[in-house]
């Protein structure tokens, strides 16, 4: 039987941690997906990404090039090859968001998925060694879960998320990953500092939707309206308890893209608090959750530009698979 399904190429090994206990929050601690030099270039990273993407479509997972072993999530848990969305998908949607890691053989995808009677924001991270798949990551914000998030999403494409920049308006590789980082020690505790640096015109989508420079949703966020510095400087995300599990995995950087994956959490035992103006909020994080998420962030000048975000609720406390037991 075993050597049947070793000619079958259907024996896969899926590695994962185990999630045995809640770790200790280290707000500080994060990782950072070293360069190691390519042996798969940009073009080749998409021919990857694409037999995925075909593979999937067709639910068929024996068409995809994989590693001898692979580490497989979707929304945070280990799965086996082939389950989860595999079995669901009915066809992808039109934005095709790509971008890729020549240095760390990582590529990623930002698009909308079908499953039958649902569309979905979807993310996805796939890491390549050998010109096969060794890493699988997925996060995927399916409508049932509710919110203020679009039931049918419809992305737009973003030119600056597409463009290559020209090598005099790059900065480096540690300087991107620094900027990001910034970004989430800004919304830690937002009390108004801002701990990175903001274009004027930075805009904000979550999950398909804009939350920056939006006025129509300011009676669901009161700051909407406002662009991604001036919400920080109002300290509206003073509920955000702590963004950790904090990774770099894929920094793309002839496009000055940065993904980075982790954690928000609410602890739910902040009230009322003050935003920097003076205007009394009631925050609406009220009892312990947390987010799991996947956010590309385009660094323009040395400044964030656009944010891409799909995340999901999970467990309060949920550990990483991807990250060491803290």
């Amino acid at each position: 039987m075993r050597n049947k399904c070793l000619a079958a190429g259907l024996c896969l090994a899926v590695v994962f941690t185990a999630l045995l206990a809640q770790p200790k929050i280290v707000r500080a601690q994060h990782t950072v997906q070293n360069a190691v030099g390519p042996d798969c270039d940009r073009a080749c990273l998409y021919g990857v990404l694409d037999q995925y993407l075909h593979a999937l479509a067709a639910k068929n997972p024996a068409g995809v090039p994989w590693a001898k072993f692979v580490k497989n999530t979707e929304n945070n848990v280990a799965l086996r090859v082939g389950d989860g969305l595999w079995g669901t998908i009915t066809s992808f949607g039109d934005y095709n968001l790509r971008f890729a890691d020549p240095a760390g053989g990582q590529v990623g995808f930002f698009g909308v998925v079908t499953e039958t009677r649902t569309t979905s924001t979807y993310a996805l991270r796939l890491k390549v060694e050998d010109g096969k798949i060794a890493e699988v990551e997925t996060v995927l914000r399916r409508p049932e879960a509710g919110g203020a998030f679009p039931a049918q999403p419809k992305l737009v494409d973003k030119p600056v998320l597409n463009e290559m920049v020209p090598p005099e308006h790059r900065v480096p590789r540690a300087r991107l990953v620094a900027l990001v980082d910034g970004y989430f020690n800004t919304l830690q505790l937002n009390d108004g500092t801002l701990f990175t640096q903001f274009t004027d015109d930075c805009n904000r989508t979550e999950n398909g939707l804009q939350t920056t420079h939006n006025p129509d949703l300011v009676k669901t966020i009161p700051v909407a309206n406002l662009g991604c510095a001036d919400q920080f400087k109002m300290g509206n995300y003073r509920y955000d308890t702590a963004l950790r599990a904090r990774r770099y995995p894929l920094v793309d950087e002839e496009r000055q893209l940065v993904l980075a994956g982790g954690f928000i959490d609410h602890s739910g035992a902040l009230g009322t608090f003050k935003l920097t103006d003076g205007t009394v909020i009631d925050s609406p994080m009220r009892s312990p959750s947390t987010l799991c998420l996947m956010e590309l962030f385009r660094i323009q000048d040395g400044k964030i530009r656009q944010v891409e975000a799909v995340f999901i609720g999970v467990p309060y406390g949920m550990p990483s698979p991807w990250v060491p037991s803290e």
